[in-house]
């Protein structure tokens, strides 16, 4: 019983999609604007919402780190990782929950181009 219950306490909000959402779709704007770093900072935001594993984006920026990156490329990472996270997240909710959060356009139109 114990299980459930921290189950429950674990359980993906609506506010919490949204949020991760609203983090990615700023991030990409960013990204698209060529202010690298902001962009990182929004999808560092987006992947650190309701996280599964909270070490996941420090050992991230520590494996791009120990690279020979560019800023730009650092970005695509953590666009992967934050796109990754928030369809984890959508997959988390109920489907009544999904319906109160639809896909934003923007964000389907950009992740055509990855397929």
């Amino acid at each position: 019983m114990k299980e459930e219950f921290m189950a429950e306490d674990n359980l993906i909000t609506v506010e919490e999609v949204r949020n991760a959402q609203d983090s990615l779709k700023n991030g990409i704007t960013l990204h698209e604007n060529k202010s690298f770093k902001e962009a990182i900072e929004e999808f560092k935001k987006s992947a650190m919402t309701h996280p599964f594993d909270s070490k996941h984006v420090d050992e991230l920026g520590a494996k791009l780190k120990s690279g020979s990156y560019k800023l730009q490329q650092e970005s695509i990472a953590y666009m992967g990782c934050a796109a990754v996270h928030l369809n984890r997240l959508i997959q988390g909710l109920e489907e009544e929950q999904r319906q109160e959060v639809p896909v934003d356009e923007s964000l389907v139109d950009a992740f055509k181009g990855w397929q």
